[in-house]
């Protein structure tokens, strides 16, 4: 497809621009890094943590559109890093970037998107985009910032034709760990940082094996506020390799891309743990493989759930008095459980109370579990912490 024959003419000033792969061709003012990145444009309605956003791996290969106008406020600073591999490519905000105004903040996120290989493009009319995506789905796009506003528009919708998108693409071997790590990260506290679990306190601790198929560091901070100790391998390890750590129980990350795709080589694995009853717990895309491996399907999803405000509600039959109770949950997912294909030997523990997607599932008959959301991410801020807690407590 050409160029939209309504694509708008370049404005005066306008250094950064968004080429989506229909021709259409969205301007605005670049900041952060120069360049260009291809990637599936989606859309964040979360009000705070910008910078966990994009630097959350689940986002690696998508630009995110935030809807709320005033992103980079309160600047960046070095705690607030959810992994130091590769996270989103880039944003697309409404205000240009101001001064930082924190006392946490230790740089400007100009400078932070500049020195992290982020691209950003602010004055876009984000409310248009949204809806947009929330019609037509997510598009594939490339995004792109040169100080001098100079763009070959044809060549940029060439490569947001040419770029395969999401669907059957595995991204977790991008952005998993490379070696095994003996993670010693505990809580935060204001004036000192994360503080370290240290190896005198670990021993009495129940051993959680999480295999990283692209983590976000505070998963592994509130397994330890639980009472684990963890033990992090690259998604790739093998079932042998894992049983060889002798877990009290294995964490199944959150992670980018297809699970279908990552699940080639890594729901062998979760079977295999399956079979040998060891405790199981899945965030994201490792609730994603964990329904795959008991025998459910996933599906892409027409715009996916992003955002710190989604209300998901307990519908399974183990909670006891707390069924029906509502969490306001975080999310990160283009791709999902699909509920209709869930096994009898599968459990539909969550639902989405914006579209009844599935949230949640445990499987019958063994100690396993998953949730779409992300209860690390202290959504509510505090409602879903007591997954850690269920699954640690599993562990005895």
């Amino acid at each position: 497809m050409a160029l939209s024959a309504k694509a708008p003419a370049q404005p005066d000033g306008a250094t950064g621009v968004l080429v989506l792969a229909d021709g259409s061709v969205i301007w605005g003012r670049g900041f952060g890094a120069s360049g260009d990145a291809v990637g599936e444009v989606c859309f964040n309605t979360a009000m705070t943590g910008y910078q966990e956003v994009m630097t959350d791996p689940s986002y690696a290969a998508q630009i995110v559109t935030f809807t709320f106008p005033h992103i980079g406020n309160v600047g960046a600073n070095p705690e607030d890093i959810e992994s130091n591999v590769e996270g989103a490519l880039g944003c697309v905000v409404r205000e240009d970037v101001t001064a930082p105004s924190n006392f946490r903040s230790a740089q400007g996120f100009t400078e932070w998107m500049a020195a992290n290989g982020k691209i950003g493009i602010s004055g876009v009319d984000t409310r248009a985009l949204t809806r947009r995506i929330r019609l037509s789905g997510a598009p594939n796009a490339v995004i792109a910032h040169d100080p001098k506003g100079k763009f070959d528009l044809k060549s940029l919708q060439a490569r947001a034709q040419e770029w395969a998108g999401l669907e059957g693409m595995d991204l977790a071997q991008r952005v998993t760990r490379e070696a095994l790590e003996d993670w010693a990260g505990a809580d935060w506290a204001l004036g000192e940082g994360y503080r370290t679990l240290g190896t005198g306190g670990s021993g009495d601790r129940p051993h959680v094996v999480a295999i990283d198929y692209g983590a976000k560091d505070n998963i592994f901070r509130n397994l330890v506020a639980a009472g684990a100790k963890v033990t992090v391998v690259p998604a790739k390890t093998s079932l042998d390799d894992v049983l060889a750590l002798k877990p009290d129980g294995v964490f199944l990350s959150n992670g980018p891309g297809d699970p279908a795709a990552t699940g080639e080589y890594a729901v062998p694995v979760i079977k295999g743990l399956l079979d040998k009853d060891i405790p199981l717990f899945g965030i994201c895309l490792g609730h994603q493989m964990l329904a795959l491996a008991a025998g459910a399907k996933t599906t892409k999803m027409h715009q996916g759930h992003r955002g710190a405000n989604h209300p998901v509600q307990r519908v399974g039959a183990g909670w006891g008095d707390t069924t029906g109770l509502v969490e306001i949950t975080s999310m990160n997912h283009g791709f999902a459980v699909d509920g209709d294909t869930l096994p009898d030997g599968v459990e539909q523990t969550h639902v989405s109370l914006f579209d009844g997607s599935n949230c949640g599932i445990a499987i019958k008959g063994k100690r396993a579990f998953g949730v779409q959301y992300h209860p690390e991410a202290s959504p509510g801020p505090q409602d879903s912490f007591y997954l850690f807690e269920k699954f640690v407590g599993m562990l005895g």
